[in-house]
């Protein structure tokens, strides 16, 4: 009996191998058909900063300078021999280009600080996977306003090369937080309030920066989180990210590295996209969900600080129901707050949708004593494109409801996890951008039209919103948060 079953368990394992290498094979030859990998695909910028090199930079200023050199290692591997033709014209990597950030006033792929004249407190900003600290310039701004230093930090990998995401890992990105936060403190002193804002991946960094900062006393907790659409939990099918290296390895096969090959059109933020970066934000979220239930049995959460959080109920790159699950329910105290931004709900538009997406947030209107406050942005009804602010306090099962004297625009049904950190008027991303002597092709106003199947950038992606109609609001609920720690509404966790 126990060989029978053993012989079954044996040929079962090697029928699920077969299907598994079947698979993968496949994959690998259809990896094959995707684009020719450009240079920028395949340099290897060797002045990146590493978590090993970590004990030997421990200040932002030497961070920086191995930043200059890693930007004139790009000049000379990938800028000077990039392709000078004129399909390439609207190339982030084509000399002179329009695209081209180098030729920009100010080049936001780098590391930025905003220093005011008198600091009364510090802020580290984390961006986003295959994003560059452009994403928060828009927050920066508004933090540098009520006297906030602020430190937009670009994070190994990121602002330079799409291959430069397939090799950095996630201990780089934390490694390089550590030295950012230094920083900041050496800046304003112990004393005064510290900020992190997080977007996406970024926001995930800032989780595990606090989370350690709870374990290690030699760690300054921050006094508040904001984070911005966080990858607290992705696509289980990071899980399977790293699979690809059964065989990319093999020059035959390195285009199955890529999940995407895209022209590389936008100047502060990659289309084309390694396995290996989804792979990295996967073990990152996994991270921070052993460490948050780790000291959660510990009884250690209770000290978590102030997190406010901003998510579009759709989210087609983080879960939003992991921010609930995973994080919010898991929290202690009263001090935090989810805010979600839902669809349009016009009764024209439902005909459209492929679901009215109503569960999650009927789930924590109906839940008793939500150990969190939640805010949802919505229409005021469905005959109306007006969003009201509903608010239910923590502890509380009734919701106050607030006019914001804002609208749907035109033509625009839901926010998107790339949308949030951009205000209307981003010169990039937004709908009404701000003039400029040199910038960028604007792509928040792209309205291609033609027959489908035509163009290699996908309409999904060219269609994406790009910035957020609402931004003014959390402008508002950003600069009500920094200030309560100006006027003493809020302790301070150190």
């Amino acid at each position: 009996m126990i060989k029978s079953i053993l012989k079954a368990v044996k040929y079962t394992f090697l029928i699920l191998l077969t299907i598994v290498a079947t698979i993968i094979i496949v994959r690998a030859f259809d990896a094959r058909r995707m684009p020719d990998l450009e240079i920028w695909h395949t340099a290897k910028l060797e002045s990146e900063f590493r978590a090993g090199q970590a004990d030997d930079m421990i200040t932002f200023e030497a961070y920086r300078e191995k930043e200059a050199r890693l930007f004139e290692e790009l000049n000379q591997k990938v800028f000077q021999l990039a392709p000078r033709i004129a399909e390439y014209q609207l190339s982030r990597y084509f000399p002179d280009g329009q695209n081209n950030p180098e030729e920009f006033p100010v080049n936001w792929n780098r590391s930025f600080e905003m220093i005011p004249t008198e600091i009364k407190g510090g802020a580290l900003l984390l961006h986003g996977l295959t994003d560059s600290p452009y994403s928060l310039r828009g927050v920066a701004q508004i933090l540098a306003g009520e006297n906030i230093y602020v430190l937009g930090l670009r994070l190994p990998g990121h602002g330079t090369i799409p291959a430069g995401i397939a090799s950095a890992t996630w201990r780089d990105w934390m490694a390089a937080v550590h030295i950012g936060v230094r920083h900041v403190l050496s800046q304003t002193g112990e004393q005064k309030p510290f900020f992190i804002v997080g977007y996406s991946n970024g926001a995930a960094l800032a989780l595990k920066y606090t989370l350690d900062a709870l374990e290690d006393s030699a760690l300054a907790i921050p006094d508040q989180l904001i984070l911005v659409s966080p990858a607290v939990g992705v696509t289980p099918f990071g899980f399977f990210a790293g699979w690809h290296k059964t065989l990319s390895f093999i020059p035959f096969f390195e285009k199955f590295r890529w999940q995407s090959i895209e022209p590389e059109y936008d100047p502060y933020k990659y289309n084309s996209f390694p396995k290996h970066a989804g792979q990295q934000t996967f073990q990152l979220t996994i991270a921070v969900q052993k460490q948050t239930d780790t000291l959660k049995k510990m009884g250690r959460l209770s000290s978590f600080p102030s997190t406010l959080v901003f998510q579009s109920l759709v989210d087609d790159t983080v879960r939003t129901d992991a921010i609930t699950d995973r994080f919010f329910d898991k929290l202690e105290g009263f001090h935090h707050e989810l805010v979600l931004f839902d669809i349009n709900r016009m009764a024209q538009t439902r005909s459209f949708f492929k679901s009215d997406n109503r569960e999650l947030i009927e789930n924590l209107e109906e839940r008793s004593n939500l150990p969190y406050r939640l805010t949802v942005i919505t229409n005021e009804d469905e005959g109306s494109r007006e969003v009201v602010a509903k608010t239910r306090k923590t502890g509380f099962n009734e919701m106050s409801i607030i006019s914001l004297g804002l609208s749907w625009p035109v033509g625009v049904y839901s926010l998107s996890h790339v949308a949030l950190p951009f205000p209307p008027n981003d010169s990039i991303y937004g709908q009404r951008p701000e003039c400029s002597a040199k910038s960028a092709v604007n792509l928040g106003t792209l309205e291609p039209r033609g027959e489908k199947g035509v163009l290699r950038v996908s309409l999904n992606q060219l269609m994406r919103l790009r910035y957020n109609p609402f931004f003014c609001y959390i402008e508002e609920r950003i600069i009500e948060t920094v200030r309560k720690y100006m006027t003493g509404g809020e302790e301070k966790t150190r």
